[in-house]
């Protein structure tokens, strides 16, 4: 039987940019107590843009955590006062430098609900202009636009092994 955990205590642990931690006390069905480590998390966006000659907008980076440069979908972190929509757009024109005539949510998602209430918001773009990009001072990144047939075949190759790209890519498949 599933049933709701119910917080006895919740003590914050750290408070950083981008996230908080917090490790909650919770009383359990068996009358046991858990310690349960939450990160809070504001939310982010993954942009699956696409070009008229059905090229998918990528960029790559490195993510320090994974000690790796990923291909990704353009993305970023959902701040304070802003809708997922309106980060999108500011997302995609600080990376790319695109503008966009539609944007339509296709999936939205937790990414590690284990641990973590991050939420991702999926959005297809379509309808691109070119533009020139505005990169935070501590990113670094490179642009691309690559066929949709390799980026799937990327995806299957573990060469593209980002989250949101790969459920941003696989969900394409049925929009396109």
């Amino acid at each position: 039987m599933i049933t709701k955990e119910t917080t006895v205590s919740s003590d914050l642990i750290y408070t950083g940019k981008t996230i908080q931690l917090r490790v909650d006390t919770v009383e359990v069905p068996n009358k046991g107590y858990q310690k349960r480590e939450i990160i809070e998390h504001k939310g982010a966006v993954g942009i699956l843009a696409i070009t008229e000659d059905k090229k998918v907008v990528l960029v790559k980076q490195y993510r320090k955590a994974v000690e790796q440069v990923l291909y990704e979908l353009p993305a970023g972190k959902i701040e304070i006062g802003e809708t997922p929509l309106d980060c999108a757009k500011r997302e995609l024109k600080e990376e790319t430098g695109y503008t966009v005539d539609s944007l339509k949510l296709i999936h939205k998602y937790y990414a590690t609900p284990g641990f973590s209430n991050q939420q991702v918001f999926i959005y297809l773009a379509k309808g691109l202009t070119p533009g020139e990009s505005h990169l935070e001072e501590d990113e670094f990144l490179e642009v691309y636009e690559i066929d949709l047939a390799e980026a799937y075949k990327m995806v299957y190759e573990n060469e593209i092994c980002d989250s949101k790209t790969v459920i941003g890519l696989l969900l394409s498949k049925e929009l396109i």
